[in-house]
C-alpha cells in the first residue's frame, strides 16, 4: 500500500479516536482502515494501536510513531505546495551561458525586454568562449555559436552569426587598402585566440577564396581585437554585432563588403523536460523572439 496514505490513515485514526470514525470521515470502509493500519505494522514491526472491543490507545512505539508521521506529512504538503507555486509562478533562479561577445553585445542589452516580464526571476548570466558543461555546472539554457555535436538536448535555431573584416583608417593610409582577399597575406591581422588558426573564406558569384591568415597578435578578447583594430594594429574578422557601430562612426573601415562571410549557425540549447517551469518558458519564448 502507499506509504503516505497509509500514514495519513493512521494519523487520523489517532485523532479520530476510532478506525470506524476514521472510515466515516475519509470516504472508505473500516476494514480497508485496518488493512492500511496493518501494513503499517507490518512494515516497522512493531504494534502502533492497542486495541479493544470497546477502546484503542496508542503503544509507545505508535506515539512516537505519530509524531513522526504527522511531520513527514507537514513536510509533503509544504514540498507539493512550493512545487505548485513553482509550476503558476514567475519566480526563481534561470542559469544561463553565452558566448562573451554575444552575451555582451547582445544578449545583455536585450535582457531589459525579458526583466519588464519576469522581474521576480533571477538570472545567473555566465559569459565565456568555452564549451560549458551544461549538467556539470548547473546550466539551464545555453546559447551555443557553431555545429553541434549529437545531443539529447533541444536545440533551437536562432540567427547565424554573421561576420566582418574592418581594419581603422589609419592603418589602411599606411599599409593600403587590399584589393582582393587574397592580398590579405600581406598585411598584419590581429586573430582571436580561439580561432587563430581557422581560415577566412570569402564567396562572390562564382569566386571562392580561402586565406589562412597569419597573425604576429592574437588575444583572447572580441573586445579587445576590436580595440587593437582601433588602434591600427591591423585587420581583423569579428562578429558584425561588435563592428558595426565603429564602422558608422567612421573608426573602422569594412573590408571587401560585396564578398559574402562563411556564416555560424546559432542555437538555444536546453534541457527536454515536459513540466517545464514557467520561467524557462518564459525565457525561452524571449530568446527566440529576441535572436531569430
Amino acid at each position: 500500500m502507499d506509504l503516505f496514505r497509509s500514514m495519513n490513515v493512521f494519523i487520523t485514526v489517532v485523532q479520530a479516536g476510532s478506525m470506524s470514525a476514521a472510515a466515516m470521515r475519509l470516504g472508505i470502509s473500516p476494514a480497508m482502515v485496518g488493512q492500511y493500519i496493518a501494513a503499517l505494522e507490518d512494515r516497522s514491526g512493531m504494534r502502533l494501536l492497542n486495541r479493544t472491543t470497546r477502546k484503542q490507545s496508542l503503544t509507545d512505539y505508535g506515539k512516537s510513531y505519530f509524531d513522526q508521521c504527522r511531520d513527514i506529512l507537514e513536510r509533503v504538503a509544504v514540498a507539493d505546495a512550493q512545487a505548485e507555486t513553482q509550476q503558476t509562478s514567475l519566480h526563481g533562479k534561470i542559469r544561463v551561458t553565452a558566448p562573451m561577445t554575444f552575451g555582451t553585445e547582445r544578449l545583455m542589452p536585450a535582457l531589459v525586454d525579458f526583466r519588464r516580464s519576469a522581474p521576480d526571476v533571477m538570472l545567473d548570466i555566465v559569459l565565456t568562449d568555452r564549451t560549458v558543461d551544461l549538467v556539470d555546472e548547473g546550466i539551464d539554457i545555453a546559447f551555443r555559436i557553431g555545429h553541434l555535436p549529437d545531443s539529447n538536448m533541444v536545440a533551437r535555431p536562432l540567427s547565424p552569426y554573421r561576420m566582418m573584416i574592418c581594419a581603422s583608417p589609419d592603418y589602411l593610409s599606411q599599409k593600403g587598402i587590399p584589393g582582393h582577399p587574397s592580398e590579405l597575406a600581406d598585411h598584419e591581422v590581429v586573430g582571436l585566440t580561439t580561432a587563430a588558426r581557422s581560415s577566412w573564406r570569402l564567396i562572390k558569384g562564382e569566386n571562392k577564396v580561402v586565406v589562412l591568415p597569419s597573425s604576429k597578435l592574437v588575444v583572447n578578447s572580441g573586445q579587445a581585437v576590436r580595440m587593437a583594430a582601433k588602434a591600427g594594429l591591423g585587420i581583423v574578422m569579428q562578429p558584425e554585432m561588435l563592428l558595426s557601430a565603429d564602422v558608422r562612426a567612421g573608426d573602422l573601415i569594412q573590408l571587401f563588403p560585396d564578398w559574402q562571410l562563411r556564416e555560424r549557425p546559432m542555437w538555444l540549447l536546453y534541457y527536454k523536460d515536459n513540466k517545464m517551469t514557467p520561467r524557462m518558458r518564459r525565457f525561452i519564448t524571449f530568446a527566440v523572439n529576441a535572436f531569430v
